[in-house]
């Protein structure tokens, strides 16, 4: 699957029916979230406990507003490089305006079973340096709500002077040492540690896109293994709106000037019908929605005939189903402890 915009869309049902098919369906080696997975199957292997998997970007909190209009400011690119060559506006500015760390945090949380961020992703300020320091829990000292997570940070602090050490085109994971051993071996071994030397991160400064495809190719012919896939429906990526939208507007999709996409847990998204940003492309708003607000179905007009909103639906329903099945089996083992004791 060479399209992230695919495998948070539909990916958690695309997997299950690409099983049933007899097939292997797998992230794309060499794009972020592959990599990202093998750092994250590396630590769990090794027996270490994963406190937070990402990866770097450029972001200021303003470039969720960008637009096509805006983008090459922000970038930095001179009128000489971009008559150099082919250069989509709205493409480069998916990338700025939070879109695709969106979609990628969403693919790694359902390949790796981690959590998104319950507010979005915060784009922390962030160093190689100072990665397990900023990436743990708060209750640790760091930035996070909890264990288990996704985020990204950035190479720019907020005041737009580049952070020192940055990790812009690369990927990371925090682990946690089990036990005073391991901590003992991330100091002998020149590991990057937070203040107490439980926390250490593992990084990779780069990633070369289609040039690492053929680790995907070979790894599932080889081994019939995937580079990353699917496990479950962790996160979602909900269409949000840029500024204040009106009904009768076009939505131009992720890049473009009404709407960025949105990290969210699935529940969430599912709580709030959210639009996935994969399909905020060419519907027409039936109502208004203020910036900064999540848009839902309901506020679109779309016909069901279409094959993606059909795939997508379908997950949904299957989810909507399970996630359901779940709390209810929850709370009926919480009533009969609570009962018995």
């Amino acid at each position: 699957m060479i399209n992230v915009e695919a495998d948070v869309l539909a990916g958690p049902l695309l997997v299950r029916k690409a099983n049933e098919a007899g097939i292997i369906y797998s992230m794309a080696y060499g794009d972020q979230p592959a990599l990202i997975a093998e750092m994250v199957d590396w630590a769990r292997t090794a027996g270490f406990n994963v406190v937070c998997a990402g990866k770097g970007t450029k972001h200021l909190p303003e470039y969720h507003a960008s637009t096509p209009d805006t983008v090459w400011s922000y970038y930095g690119f001179s009128k000489e490089q971009l008559a150099s060559g082919d250069f989509n506006p709205q493409m480069f500015n998916s990338f700025l305006d939070g879109t695709k760390s969106a979609l990628e945090m969403a693919a790694v949380a359902n390949g790796c079973d981690l959590s998104p961020p319950k507010n979005g992703l915060m784009f922390p300020p962030c160093g190689r340096h100072d990665l397990p320091q900023v990436l743990i829990p708060k209750s640790e000292g760091g930035q996070l709500d909890k264990n288990g997570t996704v985020e990204v940070v950035s190479c720019l602090e907020i005041d737009g002077r580049p952070v020192f050490n940055d990790l812009r085109w690369g990927v990371y994971v925090i682990i946690e040492a089990p036990g005073p051993y391991q901590k003992e071996c991330f100091a002998q071994y020149g590991m990057q540690t937070d203040k107490s030397g439980r926390f250490a991160a593992q990084y990779k400064p780069y990633h070369l896109i289609g040039l690492e495809l053929g680790v995907s190719i070979a790894q599932i012919m080889c081994r019939g293994e995937p580079t990353g896939q699917c496990k479950t429906w962790s996160g979602d990526v909900v269409a949000t709106a840029k500024k204040d939208l009106k009904a009768g507007e076009k939505l131009d999709g992720e890049g473009g000037f009404t709407v960025y996409g949105k990290l969210m847990t699935a529940e969430d998204s599912l709580a709030i019908e959210g639009l996935p940003i994969g399909l905020a492309h060419g519907f027409v708003l039936k109502n208004d929605v203020k910036q900064g607000q999540g848009l839902s179905w309901s506020d679109i007009e779309y016909s069901e005939k279409s094959q993606a909103v059909q795939v997508r639906r379908e997950m949904e329903a299957l989810f909507r189903k399970e996630f359901g099945s779940k709390k209810s089996q929850t709370n009926g083992t919480s009533n009969g402890v609570n009962g018995t004791h």
